[in-house]
């Protein structure tokens, strides 16, 4: 019992490990850091803050997938968030968890 304990344990860190990991990554590659940073605001929000702003909305990886998709404006200043093409839905929804997991 003990034993098993201790593997989902572990599987459960590295698994919020690989996402921390797969988001920075992927945002890095698709040029998201460009005009976001985590801990700051750059051009655009900083992640901490749209992870923030979002909490405990049912509906927020949804709409947050959208806004990466198709652009956004309006929700944090007048510069808008240009749409992202090159980033595929499945690629949208893993960038989006990841910033809804920042601090």
């Amino acid at each position: 019992m003990k034993r098993l304990l201790i593997c989902a344990l572990l599987g459960a860190m590295a698994s919020g490990s690989a996402l921390a990991d797969a988001g920075l990554d992927l945002a890095k590659s698709k040029n998201c850091m460009a005009c976001h940073s985590v801990q700051n605001k750059v051009v655009g929000p900083a992640y901490k803050d749209v992870a923030a702003k979002y909490a405990g909305q049912k509906d927020a990886e949804d709409k947050l997938v959208a806004k990466v998709m198709k652009g956004g404006s309006g929700t944090w200043g007048a510069i808008p968030m240009p749409a992202n093409p090159q980033v595929s839905e499945a690629e949208a929804h893993t960038l989006v968890k990841w910033v809804l997991s920042q601090k």
